[in-house]
């Protein structure tokens, strides 16, 4: 499979991640369709559908309709109840792998997987895709569930592909990860002088810009045929959460204190170390991250501000 003219359906291209890969895909000369469960006047190609609701019928016209070279799910639920998480994560993959496969035409999926299907992982040692499983809360395990689903579509002839996509950061992240609550808690302390609450700054965390993340997306949809199912996409560095703190808090210009009082994010609870190892990724999708976490955050900053 090459890049050219390849028709490439994105769906939850509204989001964080989803909207980075539209606009590479778009640049890397791509004929580009979306999908989602909102109206989405920017793509002139859009299309509505819910993967939570489990339709397959309405995924699969969705495919018939838009009759795509690769379908990429971006489509994620990062918190809620058991039954919204299990829904977008898990049902949602299922009824889009199915209808991939009863398609009748090839089609390539690329799903967007998460670090915290991993879990727990040993303090200095790069996690690698061979390693066990063990995730520690209800998003990793779904997530997790939506990765062995599309592995068992894989065995019945789907070609699919799993990006593990470790801490992505960048312009546009969302209050929902550290540095997007981080650059919106010091943008309120600019303006109306509160203080910066955050949950623990203790653990160590692997950052990848939601650009450089893009980039492997669209290497997986247009390359070859993957030796192996599951990639991690992460920078493979590991950074302490409190140096990406001390580095925002500069690039802000903010002299607000930053306070280690406030709730943690529950899907990462307990993981203190995170690395990825990202041998795999160059070897097979010819990709490595571009840019440092500097140029990230800077471009955080100024997105936000």
């Amino acid at each position: 499979m090459t890049g050219d003219q390849k028709r490439l359906l994105i769906i939850g291209a509204s989001g964080f991640l989803g909207g980075h890969v539209w606009d590479r895909a778009v640049a890397a000369g791509l004929e580009v369709c979306t999908a989602g469960r909102f109206e989405l006047p920017a793509s002139p190609r859009h299309h509505l559908v819910d993967l939570a609701r489990g339709d397959e019928d309405e995924v699969a016209a969705l495919v018939a309709t838009v009759a795509p070279d690769v379908v990429v799910n971006c489509a994620g639920a990062t918190a809620g109840d058991p039954d919204v998480l299990a829904a977008v994560n898990v049902t949602g993959t299922y009824a889009l792998a199915r209808a991939m496969l009863l398609a009748g035409r090839p089609a390539r999926l690329v799903y967007l997987g998460s670090a915290a299907e991993y879990g727990y992982s040993d303090p200095g040692v790069p996690v690698s895709e061979s390693a066990a499983p063990r995730p520690a809360g209800l998003y990793g395990t779904t997530k997790l569930a939506g990765t062995r689903l599309v592995q068992l579509a894989a065995t019945s002839g789907l070609d699919a592909v799993v990006l593990r996509v470790f801490n992505p950061v960048g312009p546009g992240a969302p209050e929902e990860s550290l540095p997007g609550r981080l650059a919106a808690e010091l943008r309120r302390a600019l303006t109306g002088g509160a203080e910066v609450r955050l949950g623990s700054l203790d653990a160590v965390r692997d950052f990848v810009d939601a650009r450089d993340m893009a980039d492997a997306v669209v290497a997986a949809a247009t390359g070859p045929l993957l030796p192996h199912r599951v990639v991690n996409i992460g920078s493979g560095r590991g950074v302490p959460v409190r140096s990406l703190a001390k580095e925002l808090l500069t690039i802000s210009g903010c002299t607000a204190a930053i306070h280690e009082d406030a709730p943690g994010s529950v899907r990462s609870a307990g993981l203190m170390w995170q690395q990825a190892d990202i041998t795999r990724a160059t070897a097979e999708l010819g990709w490595q991250p571009r840019r440092d976490l500097a140029t990230s955050l800077n471009d955080l900053w100024e997105a936000i501000r």
